[in-house]
């Protein structure tokens, strides 16, 4: 632990920062492994999905814990997967 106190506070304030961006990659995770199920079951349901996903996706970019370029590959990846899923269907 630091002996300034501004270096305390820096260290508290990273620590509070990393559990928000690692809560939030978590939940674009699980919405990712979410989306991919529902489009093995259901194109619709998964349209659904990749709105939350991208709003998301969007949403992590705009707070900085990913880079924009990053949920820009990320949503064209998807919106591929859910494009090949409605050809097939």
């Amino acid at each position: 632990m630091a002996n300034i106190k501004s270096a305390k506070k820096r260290v508290l304030i990273e620590r509070e920062r990393r559990v928000k961006n690692n809560s939030v990659k978590s939940e674009i995770k699980t919405i990712a492994k979410k989306f991919k199920a529902d489009l093995s079951e259901d194109v619709a349901k998964a349209e659904e999905t990749y709105k939350n996903l991208s709003a998301r996706l969007d949403s992590a970019a705009r707070e900085n814990i990913i880079h924009q370029n990053s949920a820009n590959r990320k949503k064209a990846h998807y919106a591929k997967l859910l494009d090949d899923a409605k050809k097939t269907k």
